[in-house]
């Protein structure tokens, strides 16, 4: 009874060990930065940007993209994180702000007033970063590259790209929505999901070595079948957090 309880034990500390990241006063104080908006401080609490940028090893100084930024979100937490020493690179690609025009005043809205944050909206085809990152970070982002809009072998195309623009050294941290196997990539178009194991294979194909998980958005209640945006799951998606360096 004993050795059934110190595994079940054993198995719980993994996870909670995982979960403990302490998060840097650069990414605490950026955090509580005043510019940012109230309604994205709202949202902290259930994403943890702080531990996540922890985990990710996100430190002054740093040149580091946020690859599409979406709303900026990312974006005004990462510029003040790397302050006046480093350089941001906030990439809204071109093809998003063609299907929604939007995109391109979150970006301008995100980078205004940041002299260390540069913004890039060329096409996924062409982007090109000026100089070696450190890191780059991509959230809820992978599985659009799997969409029937993009063609086929984009998301290979780009994973080189993001290696081929990194550092020896840099870090690729990619958060996403959990789907179930899919090796052969079809759940994106259906539920903006993407199979975590499918998304591994194919950057580590790309030269990426797989270097941990943080569990913090895992949520065993979501069954994968529901599309990410239905009321009932939105907002509480299991989602994967993997950090990858490039040797």
């Amino acid at each position: 009874m004993k050795l059934v309880l110190s595994a079940a034990l054993l198995a719980l500390a993994a996870p909670l060990a995982a979960h403990a990241q302490t998060v840097p006063a650069p990414i605490a104080t950026a955090l509580a930065d005043a510019g940012r908006p109230q309604a994205d401080k709202d949202r902290d609490a259930a994403r943890h940007p702080g531990e996540i940028l922890a985990f990710a090893g996100i430190a002054p100084g740093q040149k580091v993209a946020d690859f599409i930024m979406g709303g900026g979100y990312w974006t005004r937490i990462l510029s003040p994180v790397i302050g006046p020493k480093g350089k941001l690179y906030a990439y809204q690609p071109a093809e998003f702000i063609a299907y929604r025009a939007a995109y391109a005043d979150d970006q301008k809205a995100a980078v205004a007033g940041r002299a260390n944050t540069v913004a890039m909206s060329d096409s996924l085809k062409s982007f090109a970063f000026p100089e070696p990152l450190d890191a780059i970070i991509t959230v809820q982002n992978w599985h659009d590259l799997h969409l029937k809009s993009s063609p086929p072998g984009a998301a290979a195309f780009i994973a080189k790209k993001l290696y081929d623009s990194l550092k020896p050294g840099g870090v690729l941290l990619v958060v996403d929505h959990v789907a179930n196997a899919d090796p052969a990539f079809a759940l994106p178009q259906t539920l903006h999901r993407i199979d975590p194991a499918a998304a591994r294979a194919e950057l580590e194909s790309a030269g990426f070595k797989f270097d941990g998980e943080l569990p913090l958005l895992r949520n065993p209640n979501d069954p994968h079948t529901a599309n990410v945006f239905t009321p009932e799951i939105r907002g509480k998606t299991d989602q994967f957090i993997y950090k990858f360096r490039k040797p």
